[in-house]
């Protein structure tokens, strides 16, 4: 890995992933016409949190040449971002911070016991009960 990318792109790109591929496990995320891109109807909106005008920016212009193909599945994605402020105190965010913890923990110190990871796991995208590849994915 000799050309490391910005960790909040790769964050940001492997996090569209998966909330793509929940969508469709959900139904929610349909074929288009011409077989190959997707989309969902209408846009999900995909709240980030504020960090500063050019950290913000930077991020809404990865956000967009993701969705406009840049991805593994090289398909437009119908997402809109959505910056939060941290004093809005959004319900959304403060979950995201109470989970990110746990299943940072459940990587890097899988053999500790880790009883808010095993309260999340059931909740991430599975596929055959497992969510290493599909709701989890660990990089690299």
């Amino acid at each position: 890995y000799t050309n490391p990318a910005n960790p909040y792109h790769l964050g940001l790109e492997f996090g569209l992933e998966r909330v793509r591929g929940f969508l469709q496990q959900q139904g929610e995320w349909s074929a288009a016409a011409n077989g190959g891109a997707t989309r969902a109807d209408p846009a999900v909106h995909v709240i980030v949190e504020k960090r500063g005008k050019n950290e913000d920016d930077e991020l809404e212009l990865e956000f967009r040449r993701i969705c406009d193909g840049a991805n593994y599945k090289s398909e437009k994605l119908n997402f809109e971002i959505v910056f939060a402020d941290k004093k809005s105190n959004s319900a959304g965010l403060q979950l995201a911070d109470l989970v990110a913890r746990p299943i940072g923990l459940s990587i890097l110190r899988s053999e500790q016991p880790n009883r808010a990871f095993d309260a999340v796991k059931p909740k991430l995208l599975m596929k055959n009960g497992r969510v290493e590849g599909w709701g989890l994915k660990c990089f690299p």
